[in-house]
């Protein structure tokens, strides 16, 4: 893995573009033969309830840390050329982006792979607080679910 000039983990308030990111991820590569991004979006109902605000919260220091460790997995288990982590924090609306995670490989399976590795240990280990509002102002926070919990076990190593 080669030493990166731009930021793999970001965690930040305002929006992203996927072009922009991904361009600047692949800057100076020429042995990038695939590129995998998956953009995770607020919907507007969860759990049979309409949503009206998703608000996310992390710890400081700690989550960035969290996320370099599932980055630096990934690119232990598949051959990686780089990667990259964006997550918001704060207020979020139905159809707003949440999360970025992107991958670039000189092969296809092993950017789909790890993409795929990184989301599911974003949603079972990243200390990330998720709080809804419904749209009478009721407002509940968001446990983990089952399926992403099992989800992360297909990962695990003997």
């Amino acid at each position: 893995m080669m030493e990166q000039a731009f930021p793999q983990i970001k965690i930040q308030t305002e929006d992203f573009d996927l072009s922009q990111e991904v361009a600047a991820m692949r800057a100076g590569h020429k042995d990038i033969g695939a590129v995998v991004a998956f953009v995770g979006t607020v919907r507007d109902i969860n759990e049979g309830d309409e949503v009206s605000i998703l608000e996310l919260e992390h710890y400081p220091g700690m989550t960035e840390k969290a996320l370099e460790k599932i980055r630096q997995e990934a690119h232990q288990r598949w051959s990686l050329e780089n990667s990259l982590i964006i997550h918001r924090i704060g207020k979020m609306y139905p159809t707003d982006q949440i999360v970025l995670v992107a991958v670039a490989s000189r092969h296809r399976e092993n950017a789909f792979y790890a993409a795929h590795f990184i989301m599911d240990y974003l949603k079972t280990n990243a200390p990330f607080w998720k709080k809804e509002t419904l749209p009478h102002g009721e407002e509940r926070w968001v446990d983990a679910r089952v399926s992403d919990q099992e989800a992360e076990k297909r990962w695990a190593t003997a």
